[in-house]
């Protein structure tokens, strides 16, 4: 029971990995393609593999993900909350996706997670929560907003005797580098919360005694991000790409290197999950503002605001009434 218990579990991950990738795949690619530094499919090209290889590249956020959100205990209970968790949070993506609505992935999971512990009874670690989830998913995109703009600034100030067409034709090329350092960055902590629920499920499960992440995990995690990504994400790419701030070059170039900037930092420094989207989104905000506060589109950031203050008490509700619908059949 508890191996066939665990191996759905493994099926929910790579299902939630994979819309996780095409839900968020505009983030990292919306910039470079609305300015015209990439073509649609190119820019998908490189999201992917860049997903993949940053996917590869460390497991912090995994472990904290596997051991500081809910408590584990032994029994097939875990693995209820574990599912329910998995499908408040797949529901979610494909809802906000559907109506073209940046939200986080991360949230969803996290948010999933402590929904259906409360559902079930199941100690939440509150002060992994707060510490090591909500204050970096609160405070993250406070600091993309503040680089973006600063950023900006210092483009600005660099290139302001420049021809501005010239500067243009630069800073469209570094989007290349930009946009793949971003990719992969989304890589590196988007995966990693999918891998620290497969770890969380071994746990449960006996398989495994420690948080360490198994390298099949890595590989099946990334490469189902990688998959999703290839697959698109346009509706979400057309809100962040035009509907927020009419994106240049200089625009584009500077938000997507503030928003890498915020996810190495919490992935290799705080090992601590942030969300990806609100990061991206923050950082176009900020490097919009520079122009002046009205070329920012601030009422459908205030729509997406209001996704993000949603997300993880919608999926947390969906999560908790799954795990009841589950547990009436097991």
């Amino acid at each position: 029971m508890e191996l066939l218990g665990l191996i759905l579990i493994i099926l929910l991950v790579t299902w939630f990995d994979f819309t996780n990738g095409f839900h968020d795949a505009a983030n990292a690619v919306a910039s470079a393609v609305s300015t015209g530094a990439l073509s649609l499919r190119g820019a998908l090209a490189v999201a992917a593999v860049m997903n993949l290889l940053g996917a590869l590249a460390g497991t912090g956020v995994a472990v904290t993900v596997a051991k500081g959100v809910i408590a584990t205990p032994h029994d097939t209970g875990g693995l209820t909350v574990v599912a329910a968790a998995l499908l408040g949070a797949i529901l979610w993506n494909i809802t906000t996706w559907y109506f073209g609505l940046p939200s986080s992935s991360s949230h969803a999971l996290i948010g999933g997670l402590v929904g259906a512990a409360l559902a079930s009874s199941t100690s939440v670690q509150w002060m992994g929560v707060v510490t090591k989830v909500a204050i970096p998913m609160v405070v993250s995109p406070i600091v993309g907003l503040t680089l973006g703009y600063l950023t900006m600034v210092g483009l600005m100030w660099a290139f302001r005797r420049m021809n501005a067409h010239r500067v243009g034709r630069v800073l469209r090329r570094a989007q290349l580098g930009s946009a793949s350092a971003l990719a992969f960055g989304h890589g590196l902590q988007d995966a990693q919360k999918s891998m620290g629920v497969i770890v969380l499920a071994l746990v449960l499960t006996g398989y495994q005694d420690d948080y360490t992440v198994p390298f099949w995990v890595i590989l099946l995690c990334a490469s189902a991000l990688a998959a999703g990504t290839w697959s698109g994400g346009l509706r979400i790419m057309r809100t962040l790409g035009r509907r927020i701030f009419n994106l240049t070059p200089a625009h584009g170039f500077a938000a997507e290197i503030s928003a890498t900037a915020v996810l190495y930092t919490t992935a290799f420094v705080f090992a601590a999950p942030v969300s990806t989207t609100h990061v991206v989104t923050s950082a176009i905000m900020g490097a919009g503002a520079t122009r002046r506060r009205s070329a920012v589109r601030w009422s459908v950031a205030g729509d997406i605001a209001i996704g993000w203050v949603l997300t993880a008490p919608a999926a947390g509700t969906v999560a908790a009434i799954f795990y009841g619908l589950i547990a009436l059949f097991i």
